[in-house]
C-alpha cells in the first residue's frame, strides 16, 4: 500500500469511530473505502465507463435530459472544485460551516458524491462523467475530516443549517448520502421547509458496517416526511446485507464499483468489495436533477411518484423495507405514462387504493340437486317392478308343481 492511499484509509477510518452515532458518510471505513487507482496526490485518469451508467441506461435517459439549468446540493464534506471534472462554472462557491472554503474536501466524500451526479465530460482519457452531466454544484460543508469534542457535537446542527442554507441558494435537489439514528427536529424542520419550497431532498438509507446500531429500522433523514430514501444495489440489482433494511427505503440504485471522481486528482473505483448507500443515493439525486429540468413545474411529491413507480422491480404492486419500490430508471421515469391505473405507489392527490377484504359466504347446507335424480328413480322403478316379476313366475311355478308325500 501506498503511503497516499494509506494516509487515505486512515483518515476514512478515523471518520468511521467519530461519525457512526451520529452521519454515516459513506467512505467511513477501509472495507468500503478500497480503491483502485487512488494515489493521494497524484492525478490518474481512467478510460473506463462508470459501470453504472449502462445499468441506468444514462444515454437513452441524455436524449430527454441531462439536467441542465438544476443545481443540485451536496451537503457533505465539501466538493473540490479543482477536479478537472469540474470546469468553471459547474461548481459554485457555496458555504461552509466548518471553516474553509466548500470548493475544497478533505476526506473526498463529498467530491466523489459530486462527480457521480455531475461530473464532466473532460474526452477520451476519462470515462467519469455523471448522470446528471448537465447539472450545477452547490457545495455545503458541515464536514472537514475527524472531528472531536464540541466539532462533533455540531455535526447535527450543521446538518440543519446546511439544509437550510441549500433552501436560500436555490436548490433544486439536496443530496444528502449520510444517515443517523436519531431523528433531530432541527433537522426534521430543515428538511419540511425544503420540501416545502419544492426542492427533491434525496438521503441515504443507511450502511450497515457503518453504523453504531447496525439493527434495520428507520434512518434519517431519509425517514422523515418527504424525503425520498435510497438504498444500495449490487451488479445484479440486488439489495444485500450492507445495506440498512426499514420504511425509509423508498428507491434503490447502483452503490458498488463506483467510477467516480477523486479530490483534485482525476479518477478512482470506490466501493469495490461492499455496496454503499452513499453513492446509490447521489445517482437518485442526479435522476431527479434529470427529472427537474424536463418537469419544472412538477411538486417533489410528484417527482417521486415517477420515479418511485417506473423503477424496476419484482412485483408491480408491492414496496418492501429492502429495496423499496425497486431501482430506479432515469428513462422510463421522465417518458411513462401514468394515471392512477399504474400499479405501484399511490399518485399524489390521488385516493389511496384498498384492498377489499375476501368475501366469505354462509355455507349452503342444501343437498345438491342431482340433475339425472329423474332418470334414477325410473331406472329404480323398472328394477322393482322387473324383481317382482320374476319372483311372481318363480312363485307361480312352485304352485304348479305336484306335492310329494
Amino acid at each position: 500500500m501506498t503511503a497516499g492511499r494509506s494516509g487515505i484509509l486512515a483518515s476514512l477510518g478515523a471518520l468511521s469511530l467519530l461519525a457512526s452515532s451520529i452521519i454515516l458518510p459513506v467512505m467511513a471505513t477501509p472495507a468500503m473505502a478500497q480503491a483502485r487507482d487512488c494515489t493521494e496526490g497524484q492525478t490518474r485518469f481512467i478510460a473506463d465507463s462508470p459501470p453504472a451508467l449502462s445499468r441506468l441506461a444514462a444515454s437513452r435517459a441524455w436524449t430527454m435530459s441531462t439536467g441542465r439549468g438544476v443545481v443540485v446540493a451536496v451537503v457533505d464534506s465539501g466538493v473540490a472544485a479543482a477536479n478537472a471534472h469540474f470546469p468553471k462554472g459547474s461548481v459554485l462557491p457555496g458555504k461552509s460551516f466548518v471553516g474553509g472554503r466548500a470548493t475544497t474536501d478533505e476526506t473526498g466524500h463529498g467530491t466523489a458524491i459530486a462527480g457521480v451526479i455531475a461530473a464532466r465530460d473532460i474526452g477520451e482519457k476519462s470515462g467519469v462523467v455523471g448522470l446528471a452531466k448537465g447539472a450545477t454544484i452547490l457545495p455545503v460543508k458541515i464536514t472537514g475530516g475527524a472531528p472531536t469534542g464540541d466539532e462533533e457535537q455540531q455535526r447535527s446542527a450543521n446538518l440543519a443549517k446546511g439544509i437550510s442554507y441549500a433552501v436560500s441558494a436555490g436548490a433544486d435537489v439536496i443530496n444528502l448520502s449520510l444517515s443517523t439514528t436519531s431523528n433531530r427536529p432541527d433537522v426534521r424542520a430543515a428538511v419540511a421547509s425544503a420540501v416545502k419550497a419544492g426542492i427533491v431532498v434525496v438521503a441515504s438509507g443507511g450502511n450497515r458496517d457503518q453504523s453504531a446500531e447496525a439493527k434495520d429500522g428507520p434512518r434519517y433523514p431519509a425517514a422523515n416526511p418527504g424525503v425520498v430514501g435510497v438504498t444500495a444495489a449490487d451488479a445484479r440489482d440486488v439489495v444485500t446485507q450492507s445495506s440498512i433494511h426499514g420504511p425509509q427505503v423508498d428507491l434503490a440504485a447502483p452503490g458498488d464499483d463506483i467510477l467516480t471522481t477523486f479530490r483534485a486528482w482525476g479518477d478512482c473505483v470506490f466501493s469495490q468489495e461492499a455496496q454503499s448507500s452513499s453513492y446509490a443515493t447521489a445517482y437518485v439525486s442526479a435522476a431527479a436533477a434529470l427529472m427537474r429540468e424536463r418537469y419544472r413545474s412538477a411538486s417533489p411529491a410528484e417527482i417521486a411518484y415517477r420515479l418511485e413507480a417506473t423503477a424496476s422491480r419484482g412485483s408491480r404492486t408491492v414496496r418492501d423495507d429492502v429495496s423499496g419500490w425497486g431501482v430506479v430508471q432515469p428513462y422510463e421515469a421522465m417518458t411513462a405514462v401514468l394515471d392512477e391505473t399504474v400499479a405501484g405507489p399511490v399518485a399524489p392527490g390521488a385516493t389511496p387504493r384498498v384492498t377489499p377484504p375476501p368475501q366469505v359466504s354462509a355455507i349452503d347446507l342444501t343437498p345438491a340437486r342431482d340433475p339425472r335424480a329423474g332418470d334414477r328413480t325410473t331406472v329404480l322403478w323398472l328394477l322393482l317392478g322387473t324383481g317382482a316379476s320374476v319372483l311372481a313366475l318363480a312363485m307361480a311355478r312352485m304352485l304348479r308343481q305336484p306335492q310329494r308325500s
